[in-house]
C-alpha cells in the first residue's frame, strides 16, 4: 500500500496530478479541495494517498491531509459509491457542509452533486451517519479559495471545463456553469471553485 507521496508537482490538470519521488513519476487523481491546496508546479508537494488495486487498473486517489483520506475511505465503503463518485463528493462539497447534510438528513443538497441520485443521497446519510461521529469534521479541509499564483493561461476557462466534465457533469452543464462565472484574470483551480460553489447554490 502507497501511503504517502513527497515529490515535485510536474503536472496538475483536475483531477490529475503528476509527482515525480525520485525520477518515478506517479499519476494520482485528487478532489478540488487537494487541488485549493498545491503549490505551483515545480514545486515540491506531500500527498497522503490511498491505493485501489483492480483487475484491470490501479488508481492512486492523493489528499492534501490525512483527514481528507480518511473522510474519502468513508465514503467508498458506501454501497454503490466507488472512488469517482467519492472524489467527486469531497470535490463539490465541504467536509463540514458535507457532514452537515449527513445529520440534518439533507438529501436535496447531496442531490445536487453530479452522480449523486435520491437512492445515493440516502444511502449516503444512513450509513454515514455513524462514521462522521470518530472524525473531527470541523479540522477537514473546506472547499476554500485558492491560493494566489501566476496570472492565468489563455486556456484557463477550457482547462475549467475540461475538468468540471471530469469530475461528473455534462459538458453541456458544465459550459452553463461557467456562464455563471467571471472567469477574467483567474487560474482555472479558482474558477472550478466558483462554478461549483454556483452548482452548490
Amino acid at each position: 500500500m502507497i501511503g504517502r507521496l513527497t515529490g515535485i508537482l510536474l503536472e496538475k490538470q483536475p483531477p490529475h496530478l503528476l509527482v515525480d519521488v525520485n525520477g518515478v513519476g506517479y499519476e494520482v487523481e485528487a478532489p478540488m479541495s487537494t487541488f485549493y491546496q498545491l503549490p505551483a508546479v515545480g514545486e515540491r508537494v506531500t500527498l497522503h494517498t490511498h491505493l485501489i488495486v483492480r483487475e484491470d487498473a490501479q488508481l492512486l486517489c492523493g489528499f492534501a491531509t490525512p483527514l481528507e483520506r480518511q473522510l474519502f475511505r468513508h465514503l467508498i465503503k458506501v454501497n454503490s459509491v466507488g472512488a469517482k463518485l467519492a472524489l467527486t463528493i469531497l470535490s463539490g462539497i465541504s467536509a463540514s457542509e458535507f457532514a452537515r447534510c449527513v445529520q440534518q438528513k439533507d438529501a436535496a443538497s447531496l442531490t445536487r452533486l453530479p452522480g449523486v441520485g435520491k437512492k445515493t443521497a440516502e444511502r449516503l446519510i444512513i450509513e454515514m451517519r455513524d462514521r462522521l461521529d470518530d472524525m473531527p469534521v470541523e479540522l477537514l479541509p473546506q472547499t476554500a479559495e485558492a491560493a494566489a499564483g501566476n496570472a492565468p493561461s489563455n486556456t484557463a476557462e477550457r482547462d475549467a471545463l475540461s475538468a468540471l466534465v471530469a469530475l461528473g457533469y455534462k459538458p453541456q452543464e458544465a459550459s452553463r456553469l461557467l456562464q455563471h462565472v467571471d472567469t477574467q484574470g483567474l487560474e482555472s483551480e479558482a474558477i472550478i471553485r466558483l462554478a461549483l460553489k454556483a452548482a452548490a447554490s
